[in-house]
Parts: structure tokens; C-alpha cells; sequence
């Protein structure tokens, strides 16, 4: 059932980005651009898929992995993330997207080889070393690479989507996320299920032909090395995929010159910025800056929610809130699709592709779901679970027009990469510094989870609130001449 709502949702999309052309672009041009950016939003969905299956490892592997323990993994990983657009944002804008997030795919395909090899040293008893240090080298291995993933699809957009269409555009980016997250927890523990010794999930041709290939010599150890392996094979897939089909701009799939009335309109002439040029261009202003720190607070309480809800539902049992645990992945996926869709119609369709207002409303919103979770957390699973799925919702529409729209709109075609890397790595920063939090303060007491958000829901909508009224000039110059030929 979840994979036909998905396969349902992927098709609303699909139809909505055809419906949607504001533009009038010509028939070939969307489909084109379809063909590119498709398998590119599937190398990107996969690539979650190789990034939360530690989450997934983490609950089958018990007491061999603890809270504390999970936590500096992961945070190791994010923080790693984060720092890697220091360096790979000023590459992708120099070699383009294609080749970064083929980059992204081959490489956090290896990173996830090595670390399914990790967990079968783990699991047989053949490990030498510490287990937390292994896990966070490899898992930041990992995290470096899938850094180039995000970065290099908001690249490519940049060239192929109108400022005035961005806003569809962030909405379909929040879909592949929600689509990775789909992937990564529910098909995730659906293999790591299939492979258990005592499994109750139905035999079948599948699952014994995984068992033949993962179980090797062992049938007394499940082998959850399965759930590193297997988005290794696929990201591989989607990277060919990708190498086929993408082409980074217009020019180069044989259109006109393409003028997506963003910060580098009118600029494209000019000589590319260097990488120092680059770092300075978004470390020098303002605004980058308070996009930056309104995604900081969207990392602490994105990964707050996906991180820690799993592992808060196994360990503190949900009677009558069953369904939000086995469903997690699913409900998320269609939650952030209805999210990332909000944020960006209202966004194009309200407020003239201005990118904060929606971001207030949502944070707004999610303060009021984390103070329900507080209130509600040992005496009612279903508000619970369900204040959960909406404050995915939220986060994913807020994420998909700061990370994938604002950033790429203000650092304009030139510096695309370089400003969308930084901004969603602080989303990343956000990410390790709850990690690093929560992994000791909910070992105290599970009341500390919603508490650590709330603060930092209310700075992110404080900070949109600062920049309700901004567009780039080249935006605001073009909505003129636009109702200006109206009037005429």
C-alpha cells in the first residue's frame, strides 16, 4: 500500500509540474526539462535513503549502539556535512551539477559499502577498534559526500527555472526529500525486517533471494549490513542514470539562452567568481546570513523530529500510536510533499515568490505542535505521533524555500551552489548541535526533547519576520515590467 501512494504522489507531481507554467514555456522545453530533472530528483531521493539508514541500523542494533552513542555518530556526520560546502559548494559551481551529484552517488555509495562491511565486523565479533569511532569516520565519509547531492540539483535548477517559478520548483524539492525519507526508514526497516532470523514478515522470493546474498556463513545473526548495502546499488544505478541524461544548462540541451531573472541576471557575461570570491560573496552578506540561521533552528527541529522519534517510540511504547511507528517513512513522504507544495504555491501565488512569509506561518505552526508534544508526550501516543507528521510537514516546506529556493534566488547562477551549500549547511549545524544534545538529555528524561525545540521554532519565525519583504532586484524588476505590460 505505501509504495502505490507514493507511486500516487510522484504522479501528482508530475502532473502539478506540467499544470504549472507560469512561464509558457514551449512543450519540448518542459519536457526536457523533465528528463532532466527526474533522474536527478531520484539520485537525490536515494541518497537520504543512504543517509537515515543509520537511524534505521541504530534500532536493530540495540545495546550495541546506545542513544549517547548514536548521537556523536550522527552529529560527526552532520557537522561534517556542514563544513563540506566550505569546499564542494565553489566546486559545483565551477564543474556544474551533473558532475557533483554524480560525485555524490558514487561516492556515498562507497562510503555506505564500507559501512555495511563496519556493521558486519560489528555483528560477528571481529571488530578491534572502537565501534563509535569507526561509525563516525565512516558515517562523515559518507556525509561529505552526500553533501554534493543537494548543492548540485539546486544548481541545475538554477539555470532551467524562472525566480517566478522556483517556488513549484522548492515544493517538488521538498517531495524528493520527503520520497528519500520514505526510502530510508520505511523500505530501510522493511529489509532490515525481511532479514531478521525470528522475522514474522511473510516468506517470500525476495526476501530469500536477500537472504542468500547478505546471510553468508551466519543464520544466528541477523544481517543488517543488508540496509547499507542495498541504496549502495541503487545510487550507483541512478548515477549512471544521471550521466546519460542531465544536462546542466538550456544551452547545452540546444535552447536559447534562458534568463531566470535571478541575482545573476544581467552578470552572466562576467568572469566566474573564485572560490574566495565565492565564500565572500555569501559570508559578507546579511541576508545569506539570516537565511543561514533561520536554517539552523529548521536543522535542530527537522532532524529533532526524525532522529529521536523512532527511537523515542521504541523505547517508550505507544499503545494506541502504532500506526505513526510503522508508518513513519510514509506518513513523513506525504506529509512533506503536502508541506513543500504549500510553501511554494503560497510563496509564487501570495507574495510575489517572496520566500519568508510562508516560513513565519510555518514556524508559528510547528512551536504549536512542539508545545503539544511536551504537554501530551507520556499521556497521549496519538498527539504525539501525530504533532510529529505535522511538524515534518512544516519544517520540509520551510527547508524547500530556504535551502532550495531563497538561497539559489539571491546568490544568483554564479554562486548558486555556493550560497544554497552554505545556507543548508547550517541546517546541517542545526543537526549536530540537537544530536549532540539530545543524545544525552533524553538519556535523562524524554521531557527534555520537545523543550530543546521550542526556542529555537520561535528564532526561526523571529528571523523571517526580519526579512518578510525581500526579492532580488532582478525579481522585483521583472514583477514590474510584468504589471506594467498589464496596465497597457
Amino acid at each position: 500500500m505505501g509504495v502505490i501512494i507514493v507511486l500516487l504522489c510522484l504522479a501528482g507531481v508530475i502532473f502539478i509540474y506540467f499544470y504549472n507554467n507560469p512561464m509558457k514555456h514551449g512543450r519540448w522545453f518542459m519536457i526536457r526539462r523533465f528528463i532532466n530533472w527526474f533522474p536527478l530528483g531520484m539520485t537525490y531521493a536515494f541518497l537520504y535513503m543512504g543517509r537515515y539508514n543509520l537511524n534505521v541500523s541504530k534500532n536493530a542494533l540495540g545495546s550495541l549502539m546506545s542513544k549517547e552513542d548514536f548521537g556523536v555518530i550522527f552529529a560527526a556526520g552532520t557537522i561534517t556535512y556542514a563544513l563540506s560546502f566550505l569546499v564542494n559548494g565553489p566546486l559545483v559551481d565551477k564543474f556544474g551539477g551533473k558532475a557533483g551529484i554524480i560525485i555524490s552517488a558514487v561516492g556515498s555509495a562507497v562510503a555506505n559499502i564500507l559501512l555495511g562491511i563496519l556493521t558486519y565486523l560489528v555483528l560477528m565479533g571481529k571488530l578491534q577498534m572502537n565501534m563509535v569511532v569507526a561509525y563516525s569516520i565512516l558515517y562523515s565519509l559518507n556525509m561529505y559526500f552526500q553533501s554534493f547531492g543537494g548543492v548540485s540539483i539546486i544548481k541545475v535548477k538554477a539555470y532551467w527555472f524562472h525566480v517566478r517559478e522556483r517556488g513549484v520548483f522548492g515544493a517538488i524539492f521538498g517531495t524528493l526529500i520527503s520520497f528519500g525519507v520514505y526510502f530510508a526508514f520505511d523500505w530501510g526497516q522493511a529489509i532490515v525486517n525481511m532479514l531478521k532470523t525470528n522475522s514474522t514478515v511473510p516468506v517470500t522470493w525476495f526476501s530469500n533471494f536477500l537472504k542468500s546474498i547478505f546471510a553468508l556463513e551466519t543464520k544466528a545473526v541477523d544481517p543488517i549490513w543488508a540496509v547499507f548495502f542495498i541504496p549502495a546499488v541503487i545510487m550507483i544505478f541512478w548515477a549512471i542514470m544521471d550521466w546519460i541524461f542531465i544536462k546542466d544548462t538550456p544551452e547545452e540541451a540546444n535552447f536559447p539562452p534562458f534568463d531566470t531573472a535571478d541575482a545573476s541576471s544581467g552578470h552572466m557575461h562576467e568572469r566566474d567568481f573564485t572560490a574566495l570570491e565565492l565564500l565572500k560573496r555569501v559570508f559578507t552578506s546579511p541576508l545569506m546570513l539570516t537565511f543561514a540561521f533561520i536554517e539552523l533552528t529548521t536543522g535542530v527541529v527537522r532532524n529533532g523530529i526524525y532522529q529521536w522519534y523512532i527511537i523515542f517510540a521504541y523505547e517508550v511504547k505507544q499503545p494506541g500510536g502504532e500506526f505513526f511507528l510503522d508508518n513513519f517513512g510514509l506518513l513523513l513522504c506525504v506529509f512533506g510533499i503536502i508541506g513543500g507544495f504549500l510553501g511554494g504555491l503560497i510563496s509564487d501565488n501570495f507574495f510575489q515568490s517572496r520566500r519568508s512569509p510562508p516560513i513565519v506561518f510555518f514556524n508559528g505552526f510547528i512551536f504549536i505542535m512542539v508545545l503539544l508534544m511536551a504537554v501530551f508526550l507520556t499521556s497521549s501516543p496519538v498527539i504525539v505521533g501525530s504533532a510529529a507528521v505535522l511538524i515534518s510537514m512544516a519544517v520540509i516546506g520551510a527547508h524547500s524555500l530556504m535551502s532550495g529556493t531563497a538561497a539559489a534566488d539571491f546568490g544568483g547562477r554564479k554562486a548558486t551552489a555556493t550560497s544554497s551549500g552554505i545556507v543548508d549547511g547550517f541546517v546541517y549545524l542545526g543537526s549536530g548541535i540537537q544530536s549532540f544534545s539530545l543524545g544525552f538529555l533524553t538519556t535523562w528524561d524524554w521531557h527534555w526533547w520537545p523543550i530543546f525545540l521550542m526556542p529555537f521554532t520561535l528564532l526561526g519565525m523571529y528571523l523571517a519576520i526580519r526579512i518578510w519583504h525581500e526579492l532580488p532586484e532582478a525579481t522585483k524588476k521583472y514583477i514590474v515590467e510584468v504589471e506594467h505590460k498589464k496596465v497597457v
